[in-house]
């Protein structure tokens, strides 16, 4: 018997101060990063699929990016705080 799967993680990379597109409150956004794993005997092997957004803490809108807008929107967390202690991203499954 071979048991397989996926499994998902959510990183959130940074958190910066946007304009938000829905509500236009300048408001805090998290930057996160989906990664769906394949798993073997609930080893998680390889990435499948990563996706970039970005959610407003004021009213929960949330904004697929690309890679490099996400890249962007780091390196510009990165200039100022970031919210994470040594810039870090911390690590949250997530059930899909």
């Amino acid at each position: 018997m071979i048991i397989f799967g996926t499994r998902g993680y959510l990183y959130q990379l940074a958190i910066l101060t946007l304009v938000c597109g829905r509500c236009g409150n300048p408001a805090a956004h998290t930057l996160r990063k989906r990664v769906t794993k394949f798993t073997l005997f609930f080893v998680p092997l390889f990435p499948i699929s990563t996706r970039y957004s970005t959610q407003c803490t004021f009213c929960g809108a949330e904004q697929k990016l690309t890679k490099e807008q996400a890249e962007q929107l780091q390196a510009q967390a990165a200039g100022g705080y970031t919210g994470q202690p040594g810039g870090q991203p911390q690590q949250q499954p997530y059930q899909s």
